[in-house]
């Protein structure tokens, strides 16, 4: 290729380029904008608004842990007069980590105290990674279920606790016991049956895999 054909190949490369950017170069650089403009909001929302939300509400849970380790419910959900309770955490810090944990506490809470459909109401929208507390979240819906002759539902509540968090042989072993027994109280004898034997074959050692003999040998009688 000569030098004089370089040079208009060049030419031309570059009013392709200029024709480009003055038919889209604007565009492009209102789009650049726009994206800055949306993480930088973002980054500012999170700086200023989440982060100190998140930090207000986890000071406000710090009593209410304390009354829910002694079991002082009605402190937990309504709190002393000085400091807040989980319900005012819920109402005025949603999203947060704080008041999602404090809907396990509320839930936990009317259960104790005997309102069930509050505890159902809470349970309900909890939820969080961390296994256990999530089976033990469960468990109680099934409580309150149960509490409230809702026996279809709570049978249902229990297995799903005893699968979330299987490892948890003491409490999973409790929560198919407990589904075991109810299925009895609704004569559904074969599905308790199968209940106990799950529990005789996952969760032998455990307190509850030590009685599921007996229960499993009377079922099988009356069959």
């Amino acid at each position: 290729m000569s030098e004089n054909e370089v040079k208009h190949t060049n030419n031309e490369g570059l009013e392709g380029a200029a024709a480009f950017w003055n038919t889209s170069g604007k565009k492009i650089a209102t789009a650049v904008a726009v994206i800055l403009v949306v993480v930088g909001a973002w980054f500012g929302y999170q700086e200023y608004i989440v982060t100190p939300k998140e930090e207000k509400a986890s000071e406000a849970m710090f009593k209410a842990q304390e009354y829910f380790a002694i079991d002082s419910s009605n402190l937990v959900l309504n709190g002393d007069g000085v400091n807040k309770g989980v319900l005012y955490i819920i109402n005025n810090y949603s999203g947060t980590k704080a008041a999602n944990i404090a809907g396990y506490y509320a839930g936990v809470s009317y259960l104790k105290l005997g309102d069930f459909n509050n505890a159902i109401k809470y349970l309900k929208d909890f939820s969080t990674d961390a296994k256990q507390i999530q089976m033990l979240a469960i468990g109680a819906l099934g409580d309150a279920s149960a509490e409230l002759n809702k026996k279809d539902e709570a049978i249902d509540y229990y297995k799903k606790a005893a699968a979330s968090f299987s490892e948890d042989e003491s409490n999973a072993s409790e929560y198919l016991f407990r589904a075991a027994l109810l299925s009895e109280t609704t004569g559904k004898n074969a599905e308790a049956l199968a209940l106990y034997k799950e529990i005789k074959e996952k969760y032998p050692t455990t307190d509850k895999g030590f009685l599921a003999d007996k229960y499993i040998y009377r079922l099988g009688s009356e069959k």
